[in-house]
């Protein structure tokens, strides 16, 4: 995969791009991680990348030649050009997975009041955001993009096994993991993980797995089709926390 960062802080994604799954990617051929300096295809001797918006209001905007220039300067026939922006869909592992199909990225990365909007209708194919706060510019949120889509690409992460269980993967939360020592501090770890029973480990987990995509993500349960031990298990951890609550 290639792919190309638009952006006025390059230097921000020196650290990222050098550790990590970033960095295993590259080292291994699999991705070509690369910044475009948008001052760099400003038209002044000023490299003025923003102006102030028409009609008034605070703040700057972005203004379209540059970012134009930078993306034709690497587009190509099959690249796929990503504007980050609150206005964008929410991303999450489907998108992702998605984006990782993809032979050419370029992720513009906007900063200041926003970018104009006929870089929006014109030129790129896709908005995203990562979510409902306010940061100072992209960059943040290109690299959660970047990391996630990367880790998905074959050969990046050694074992798939640990792709394929990811929380969001099979559409619910991940379980509970421990490891060494067993006892900390009189804190055990449970003991069906020290059975060595894989089939009631894999049980396990996904009943722990339901219990916390139901209380910290429900909504992830919606379409999920459960069966009658699942079920039954759930509406016990309801019944218990219900007693809870009243202090029974």
């Amino acid at each position: 995969m290639l792919l190309h960062i638009v952006t006025i802080f390059p230097e921000y994604f020196t650290g990222p791009f050098s550790c990590g799954v970033l960095r295993i990617a590259q080292e291994k051929g699999i991705a070509q991680l690369k910044t475009l300096n948008l001052r760099d295809f400003a038209s002044d001797n000023y490299r003025t990348v923003d102006d102030y918006p028409f009609g008034g209001g605070s703040g700057m905007v972005l203004k379209p030649e540059p970012i134009f220039r930078a993306v034709e300067s690497v587009q190509q026939k099959d690249s796929y050009i990503i504007l980050l922006s609150p206005q964008g869909r929410r991303f999450d592992q489907k998108i992702a997975l998605c984006l990782a199909q993809k032979s050419h990225l370029i992720i513009i990365c906007g900063r200041y009041k926003g970018v104009d909007e006929r870089v929006r209708k014109f030129l790129a194919n896709d908005e995203i955001s990562i979510g409902d706060y306010i940061l100072s510019g992209g960059e943040a949120p290109a690299l959660v993009i970047i990391e996630s889509v990367i880790r998905l690409l074959p050969g990046v992460v050694g074992a798939k096994e640990s792709i394929a269980t990811d929380s969001f993967i099979q559409d619910i939360l991940d379980a509970p993991y421990y490891t060494r020592p067993r006892n900390f501090r009189g804190l055990k770890v449970p003991e069906i993980l020290l059975s060595g029973d894989h089939e009631a480990i894999r049980r396990w987990r996904r009943l722990q797995s339901l219990k916390v995509t139901k209380e910290r993500r429900p909504e992830l349960l919606t379409n999920l089709k459960l069966t009658e031990e699942e079920k039954n298990f759930l509406a016990k951890e309801a019944w218990e926390n219900g007693k809870k609550e009243k202090g029974d």
